[in-house]
């Protein structure tokens, strides 16, 4: 009875319409509200619209709503925004993960240390906002809306559009129907506590739920005879289902907007309500059933919309072609709001010289290589074609005000055992590109790390780094032996040495090739290690020192580093060449000789069958000349620790339990993510360790060394946690191995 009485509505309001305004023609508009995740469920609605023939006249939305609505009205069908939104990592897109192959080296190396980051102004410590930017999204956005970024008017796109955002500081409703479209729809989805607020015109814009979640008198105003009402809103929930702020925070919003829906219901002709009450407004994770929740409600009203079809005057559609934007092209860039970082920095960081013409995922990684900077709260872009035919691409930057920053890590490793760790980053020191940025690192060994560095994007950048390294472990006799001030036999086999490592680095490097960083410097490096296990020094203390001595080089590098993962890679490709050329030194070795050390690792990762990966690798290195020194020789042994002067991981041995001049090394570890973040792992390594292996030929005699292990990883905020069994046939022995948090 219900459906019938509506259905007589709509053919006597067509009808009487008709009459008034002399034309055989209805305008049916559609309003789409807002629900976060559950807003998916208009694309199913959509579904059910298109297929009963109704054509849309006017779209209003609201936050979700104005996704769906934004690109409904910019010419995808409802079949198409299914297959997008199914393909969608929201995730990724809410939290602005940052693909690690976007990042530059050093971005790279900073986001793998900490686990904690504060604001830290006027030596004050501030809450960090745990907003999202809104990046990836409006990435999303400018990609699937690139065919109308000319259109300003939103009245000009295919079906005419507005959305509905929030003034932050008047609390007023702001209408969005002019502008950038990817950049108004942000500004209507930028939910509280999820996203920053946008700023337009010097208008700061969040959600515009808090105001208007169902703009339907505004749909309405626009002259529209019949409304079509998506309304995926929030119930009022019981207590019990109240279970964290975020959830009290949304209630406390829906108390407003659910009173306000007893009228606007009734202003709509078509009110389709899906049954979505055991989803969350983050529930993307449920998208399939959310959208096919929108299709079923819809199809209640199968009927009404098919007659509402035959009362439309049949108007032929508008062929939407999509851009293909596979590639690229710039001839010239415009940057706006950039007042502390040069325009060299951005390009940089963009990783572009014009003209250019590149793919859009390297065009991507650029824009994501700005974000992850941490320098700019907002980063809005768009492609023009100007007079002259020329692609312009215009970037409108906001710089993050806060320049010094509080950061911690933790780990754990069985070299340099228990590490906290505290940074003091200070950004704009000196100039307005640099960084400045120390570590001090407590716990059973104290060390710490200063960097300085001017990031001159794709000019060279120049940096100076500052190192101390303390660790006391026992090693083979074999270690010291070569180093040994003493003429007797030792009647051990393995002493405790206690090692420290002091260096500093000045160095230039820039981008190469878009993917490599290319660089070189000089270096000061003192080392020194000794033994309070045997002998007795000058000074009459319990003690043997082995080396004591600074050392000066002149060093060249070369880096590439694609995995998507550093500690658990599933994608992507590694290499980096280092070569060291020691020209003197100063101290105990007094009979030191020039000699140069080069270097190389290489790796590759690929998954192969759903969560089942492999990574390998290959390694080497190898020292010319300086038979008298042996203090920089490679050692092999360990796991879990960030390497450090030639002294390298290898599994089923102890730390620093192999050594010599040459070395070669490659590993294979299999990686099957049983659980997310949840890492069963079976790995074997092999080497080669001695001396001067290239020029006697053992290298290729036989495999000397060898190690297999079967472990697990868990993926936290403090970084990975693993444990590792392993053992070596040579020592027919086996080796447990904890390494947990980042490695500095």
């Amino acid at each position: 009875m219900k459906k019938l009485l509506l259905i007589l509505f709509v053919i006597i309001t067509g009808i009487s319409l008709a009459q008034e305004t002399k034309k055989d023609d209805l305008k049916v508009g559609l309003v789409l509200s807002g629900g976060g995740a559950k807003g998916l469920a208009h694309i199913g609605a959509l579904k059910v619209i298109e297929e009963a023939g109704v054509r849309i006249d006017y779209i209003g939305g609201t936050s979700m709503g104005a996704i769906i609505g934004a690109l409904y009205a910019s010419g995808y069908s409802a079949k198409q925004l299914d297959s997008i939104f199914t393909q969608t990592n929201f995730r990724t897109l809410i939290q602005d993960e940052i693909p690690r192959g976007s990042k530059t080296f050093y971005e790279k190396e900073e986001s793998e240390k900490y686990a904690l980051i504060l604001p830290f102004e006027n030596f004050k410590i501030g809450i960090p906002s745990g907003l999202s930017k809104g990046q990836n999204l409006y990435n999303l956005l400018s990609r699937l809306t690139n065919h109308v970024s000319d259109v300003s008017d939103f009245e000009k796109l295919p079906i005419p559009f507005f959305c509905v955002a929030t003034d932050v500081e008047t609390g007023k409703e702001v209408i969005l129907d002019k502008g950038y479209l990817p950049q108004a729809v942000s500004a209507s989805g930028a939910l509280p506590s999820l996203f920053r607020p946008v700023v337009i015109n010097d208008t700061v814009l969040f959600d515009g739920g808090v105001v208007n979640n169902y703009p339907v008198d505004e749909v309405r105003a626009k002259g529209m005879d019949i409304i079509i009402g998506v309304d995926v809103q929030d119930s009022l929930k019981t207590r019990d289902k109240l279970q964290s702020a975020f959830q009290v925070l949304v209630q406390v919003n829906n108390y407003r907007t659910i009173h306000d829906m007893i009228d606007k219901r009734k202003k709509t002709d078509i009110y389709i309500d899906p049954d979505i009450n055991d989803f969350s407004v983050i529930s993307f994770d449920a998208g399939r059933n959310i959208v096919s929740s929108g299709e079923e409600s819809a199809s209640k009203f199968k009927e009404e919309l098919k007659q509402l079809a035959q009362l439309q005057k049949p108007v032929k559609k508008e062929q939407i072609t999509f851009k293909n934007l596979d590639t690229v092209t710039i001839d010239e860039v415009e940057i706006y709001g950039n007042k502390r970082y040069t325009r060299s920095y951005v390009m940089g960081k963009l990783k572009l010289k014009t003209p250019a013409k590149l793919s859009y995922k390297e065009f991507r990684d650029g824009i994501n290589n700005i974000s992850a900077t941490g320098n700019f709260q907002s980063i809005n872009y768009k492609f023009v074609i100007d007079n002259q035919g020329k692609n312009k691409l215009k970037v409108q930057l906001e710089e993050n005000t806060s320049q010094m920053f509080l950061r911690f890590g933790a780990h754990y490793d069985d070299l340099f055992r228990t590490a906290a760790l505290v940074n003091i980053t200070r950004k704009r020191l000196f100039t307005n590109n640099d960084i400045a940025s120390l570590d001090l690192i407590a716990g059973d060994n104290l060390r710490y790390n200063f960097d300085y560095y001017i990031d001159k994007g794709y000019y060279w950048s120049v940096g100076f780094s500052s190192k101390y390294h303390f660790f006391e472990t026992g090693v083979p006799l074999s270690f010291v032996n070569v180093d040994a001030p003493i003429d007797t036999p030792l009647p051990i086999n393995k002493l405790s040495i206690k090692y420290s490592d002091f260096t500093n680095q000045l160095y230039f490097q820039t981008p190469f090739r878009r993917t490599f960083v290319l660089g070189g410097g000089a270096e000061h490096k003192y080392l020194r290690y000794l033994s309070e296990t045997i002998g007795t020094d000058r000074n009459n203390l319990p003690r043997t020192v082995f080396e004591s001595t600074n050392y000066y080089s002149a060093y060249g590098f070369l880096k590439y580093d694609s995995y998507d993962n550093s500690f658990f890679p599933k994608t992507g490709a590694y290499f980096s060449g280092d070569f060291h050329w020691y020209l003197f030194s100063h101290g105990m070795n007094i009979d030191f000789e020039p000699f140069s050390i080069a270097k190389a690792k290489m790796g590759y990762a690929y998954t192969f069958y759903e969560d089942l990966s492999a990574h390998i690798t290959a390694e080497g290195g190898f020292k010319l000349g300086g038979n008298e020194t042996s203090t920089l020789d490679f050692a092999l042994g360990g796991y879990g620790f960030k390497e450090m002067n030639n002294i390298i991981p290898f599994l089923g041995y102890d730390a620093i339990s192999i050594r010599g001049n040459t070395y070669l090394k490659s590993s294979l570890t299999l990686d099957y993510e049983i659980f997310k973040k949840n890492h069963i792992t079976a790995g074997v390594n092999i080497a080669n360790v001695g001396n001067d292996l290239f020029e006697d030929g053992k290298w290729i005699d036989g495999i000397d060394y060898s190690g297999y292990s079967l472990g697990y990883g868990l993926e936290t905020i403090l970084g990975p946690m693993e444990i590792k069994y392993s053992y070596s046939p040579e020592l027919a022995e086996s080796e447990w191995y904890v390494a947990l948090g980042y490695r500095f």
